[in-house]
């Protein structure tokens, strides 16, 4: 079962590789990873996608990050109301004759075109993961040149009462 898990941690030199390299090191196998500031300064936010096999693993997973020095909290977030979205670059082939075609396809999923050069356009995609890889299947036809995803960022919807947690004093 594909899980979104949410690490918050601090914001300190070796902390990504640490946490990587304990999941490596326990083979879970991470689909992918989104790092970025939150809105704490010196507190990160990881997301990670997953895949594990049983709620044994997903316990174990959630223990052994917890255990980590710099994290803060982890939160599994899979079932519950939360926004997520991936962005991805696509650069594809273009031609004079089939620029408009894609311009077509792209326009129903609030695409926008970001680079253009005499064979290629490039792409730009915010959503869903779905929503995503439904764009790159339907452009994969024209030839993909280039491609490149940030992995998922995820969080909760609304103020849920699992989500406050006190970071140096400060609410998040």
């Amino acid at each position: 079962m594909r899980r979104i898990i949410i690490a918050t941690v601090q914001d300190r030199g070796g902390v990504l590789n640490r946490i990587t390299g304990m999941l490596h090191k326990r083979q879970f196998n991470i689909e992918s990873i989104s790092v970025g500031a939150s809105e704490v300064e010196g507190v990160s936010k990881m997301t990670f996608v997953v895949e594990i096999s049983d709620r044994q693993k997903l316990e174990q997973l959630t223990k052994q990050l917890n255990k980590q020095i710099d994290v803060l909290k982890v939160s599994d977030i899979t079932d519950k109301a939360m926004v997520a979205r991936e962005l991805a670059l696509i650069k594809v082939v273009a031609t004079g004759h089939t620029r408009s075609e894609i311009q077509g396809i792209i326009a129903p999923f609030r695409s926008s075109v970001i680079d253009v050069s005499k064979d290629s356009m490039t792409i730009q995609v915010t959503g869903r993961p779905d929503k995503v890889d439904a764009l790159i299947s339907l452009l994969r036809p024209y030839g993909i040149k280039e491609l490149t995803k940030t992995g998922v960022t995820a969080f909760l919807r609304g103020q849920q009462p699992d989500q406050v947690t006190e970071i140096n004093s400060m609410t998040i």
